[in-house]
């Protein structure tokens, strides 16, 4: 009767199976990891309305381990839920790169009964714009962390190409966002991850600035590999990991 689905990073509850979807039914989506070399990672199954984990119902937590150490957000964790006809939960992670899977079950449904499922479903609308302030906040801190990341990445990846001066501006503006990265309001993290993209950008525009390459269109390679529906695009969609949405680790 209620959302189920897993604790995301930063505490958010990610829905993987709406309410009141009629059973049996499975729902998959894939994650991956919230840090460089990050061999394991905890699931954690909740249930209610809520944006935050910690504010839904605890439904049970088990650990998919031997992931190959690797870059942040490359590995592929595939979460499946499949509820039978009896209400039966199963509640499945697979590493999509090793193979390796873990899996829990949940017996007896919920646990919920009636007046309960009631009285979560109005908090939830009573704390509605106030859950949706905090998924905000954390969806902007993520975003921010990430993208101090891809500069770091940038850095590296560009090494003796990129000028001091550059180099120096980006490296500032990184530390400037880490520096109040859990500390400011939504608007001022904006304006500092703001202030790091665009440092960013002068990267790309010094790399490629003597390369002679004209402007695309947007129209380029229309005629070729672009024809027919595209059938093969939703499937691609799907198994890329769901951006900003990353599993965290279990310690």
């Amino acid at each position: 009767p209620l959302t189920l689905g897993i604790e995301t990073l930063g505490g958010i509850a990610t829905p993987l199976i709406e309410r009141n979807t009629t059973i049996p039914t499975s729902a998959s989506q894939v994650f991956s990891t919230a840090a460089d070399n990050q061999t394991s990672v905890e699931i954690h199954v909740v249930q209610g309305e809520r944006k935050m984990a910690i504010d839904n119902k605890s439904l049970g937590r088990f650990v998919l381990d031997g992931i190959a150490p690797s870059p942040r957000g490359m590995p592929q964790i595939e979460v499946t839920f499949d509820i039978d006809a009896n209400g039966i939960l199963n509640v499945s992670a697979k590493d999509k790169g090793t193979g390796k899977e873990q899996k829990i079950v949940i017996q007896g449904g919920t646990g919920l009964n009636k007046d309960e499922v009631e009285k979560m479903v109005q908090e939830a609308e009573a704390k509605k714009e106030e859950d949706k302030k905090k998924e905000e906040m954390i969806t902007t801190r993520n975003m921010a962390d990430n993208l101090c990341y891809a500069a770091e990445k940038s850095l590296r990846d560009g090494g003796d190409k990129i000028p001091a001066e550059i180099k120096t501006e980006v490296e500032e503006k990184v530390k400037s966002v880490r520096d109040v990265l859990q500390t400011a309001t939504k608007e001022e993290l904006d304006t500092k991850t703001q202030e790091l993209s665009l440092a960013m950008q002068k990267i790309g525009e010094h790399l490629y600035k003597d390369q002679g390459v004209p402007p695309m269109d947007g129209s380029a390679g229309n005629d070729q590999g672009n024809s027919g529906d595209n059938k093969g695009e939703d499937k691609d969609k799907r198994d890329e990991p769901v951006e900003g949405e990353v599993v965290g680790d279990n310690e």
